[in-house]
């Protein structure tokens, strides 16, 4: 197992980290203040080829490897989450569908528009009633002459209302297997479709430059092909989805983890107190000791699961620890970002202010560090 990246990796990742930095980090502040979402960001960021990373340029994609996903998410991340997480759902969980499930003609049809970053995508798996419960889906999908009928909900949507978005795809129970649960489907529901209503955003304690909404299907009709795979493949495709969405949400924590410490180690030189320099004292030393450590055990965690994922081996297990750890990890970092800076952290002038509020969603979003023991306990026999 080499770590070493090649000569691709080493390019994208100086690349993102270039772009975060210039592009991004300085604006960060003022979006978190506003919640405007950054359509010039995301734009450039689809010219640079960052919207596509992991899919064949056949496909207008980058070409690259997964591998290489997670660096960029990991640089974008380190410099504001907002940005990170729009790139991680529009990729993981908007665009990946497509290219793993797809036909043919839903390949040629969306990725194109998708990898180039000419649209944002995503993905409706949670409701008011099911979230970790993704098997328990509510929303209703009918078969009648050709097309299908949707009824439901969906809550906490990333990219699903800006005027960038093409549609989203959806979690619909379809009908009633043999064993008597429900029959689950994905189906594509273009964003000026009848009967979608796209709710208003919410107010959020964090992410607040990303777009995250409610859904709602009201006798909303798609044509029959607008179904992702098979029908009733529905689970099965999404808890694949989910798998290689950890891994990517892992290197996003990583990044804001590293933002955690750069600010901290940065503080610790600079602030003063009985006439030296706070990082003097063995008391701040001890925690950046800590934070650093733990920041590189997440990031080579994330790297395995990721090499797993590319060398087509089984991933599960590995994922749900990288996600779980680093997501755990970054809140850590967080809160001693804080404690350092002292009274400072607890203003919205300093970073980490606004890195201890973005952090608390990495521990929920794409299944809680609760659901990710629950899958680790499972690996392990359980």
């Amino acid at each position: 197992m080499d770590f070493t990246l090649n000569d691709e990796q080493v390019a994208i990742r100086d690349t993102c980290r270039e772009f975060a930095e210039r592009e991004i980090k300085p604006r960060a502040e003022k979006m978190d203040a506003t919640g405007e979402f950054p359509y010039d960001l995301i734009r450039q960021m689809g010219e640079l080829g960052l919207m596509g990373i992991p899919f064949p340029e056949a496909y207008g994609g980058a070409g690259a490897d997964f591998f290489s996903y997670c660096l960029a998410l990991e640089e974008i991340s380190r410099a504001d989450v907002s940005v990170g997480i729009t790139l991680e759902a529009h990729t993981s969980l908007g665009t990946m569908p497509f290219y793993l499930f797809g036909s043919t003609e839903q390949k040629e049809r969306y990725l194109p528009v998708l990898t180039r970053g000419e649209q944002l995508w995503s993905f409706g798996l949670t409701e008011p009633e099911a979230g970790s419960d993704s098997g328990g889906t509510h929303t209703r999908a009918v078969l009648q002459e050709g097309q299908w009928h949707i009824n439901g909900s969906k809550c906490f949507i990333t990219n699903a209302g800006t005027a960038m978005t093409g549609g989203v795809t959806i979690a619909a129970a379809t009908g009633t297997r043999a064993d008597g649960r429900k029959e689950i489907s994905n189906l594509i529901v273009p964003k000026d479709t009848s009967g979608y209503v796209i709710g208003n955003p919410y107010k959020k304690m964090g992410w607040k430059a990303s777009d995250t909404r409610p859904l709602a299907f009201e006798d909303c009709v798609i044509p029959a092909e607008n179904i992702l795979g098979q029908r009733g493949d529905g689970f099965r495709q999404f808890m694949q989805i989910l798998d290689g969405g950890r891994i990517a949400i892992a290197a996003l924590a990583v990044g804001l983890a590293q933002a955690c410490l750069d600010e901290s180690l940065s503080y610790a030189r600079q602030r003063r107190q009985f006439g030296q320099p706070i990082g003097a004292f063995q008391a701040i030393q001890f925690k950046l000791a800590d934070m650093a450590t733990e920041v590189e055990l997440a990031r080579l965690m994330y790297y395995k699961a990721a090499w797993l994922h590319m060398r087509g081996e089984s991933y599960t297990r590995e994922a749900a620890m990288a996600k779980l750890f680093a997501s755990e990890t970054a809140k850590r970092a967080a809160d001693q970002a804080v404690q350092i800076h002292g009274g400072y952290g607890f203003m919205d002038e300093y970073p980490v202010s606004r890195y201890w509020r973005n952090v608390k969603a990495i521990e929920i979003g794409e299944g809680t560090s609760e659901v990710q023991r629950m899958i680790i306990a499972k690996q392990l026999g359980f």
